[in-house]
């Protein structure tokens, strides 16, 4: 028959082994760009993700990254409340730690990850089976494709002229 001081023995040895296995086992978080713009919607954790992710989308490794985080972050300022809310909920889960990790497949933090990893992240949730996330890779791909293309930074690297009737437009 187990006593009451086993059963508290036994209990306070099985709580300190989850704790330390928790702590040990636990994603670090990113470490938070410095030097950013202000901006109105993105988190510092959300800057971090796009800045990950927007070279690897695009294909250009060298993007000023700061260019088309300032870009999304224009982009979802302007859609309307609920959409933005939906946006939350996908950059809050790629911003957890755990989410990362398994939802997302990326083991590393997002600062630090390799280009394949997230290539291959990308590629698993473009053609997922589920719905969500296939939706979730392409609000991902239009927020970080019309933040870089819908800059006139851009428009050399890929052979567009502007037309000059749209140079006074643009300023």
């Amino acid at each position: 028959m187990v006593t009451r001081r086993q059963f508290l023995k036994v209990g306070l040895a099985g709580s300190l082994l989850v704790s330390c296995t928790a702590l040990v086992l636990a994603p670090s978080r990113d470490s938070v760009p410095q030097g950013m713009a202000s901006l109105s919607w993105l988190t510092p954790a959300d800057v971090v993700v796009v800045a990950a992710i927007a070279p690897v989308m695009l294909g250009v490794p060298d993007v000023p990254r700061e260019v088309v985080v300032a870009g999304v972050d224009r982009a979802i300022s302007a859609l309307p409340s609920a959409v933005q809310l939906e946006v939350r909920q996908l950059f809050d889960i790629l911003g957890n730690p755990w989410g990362r990790r398994w939802l997302a497949g990326v083991r590393e933090n997002w600062s630090t990850a390799p280009a394949g990893v997230i290539s291959a992240f990308l590629e698993r949730w473009r053609v997922n089976r589920f719905m969500l996330f296939r939706s979730a890779y392409q609000a991902l791909h239009a927020l970080i494709a019309a933040a870089w293309y819908g800059n006139t930074a851009s428009w050399e690297s890929i052979g567009y002229r502007q037309p000059a009737s749209f140079k006074e437009y643009l300023g």
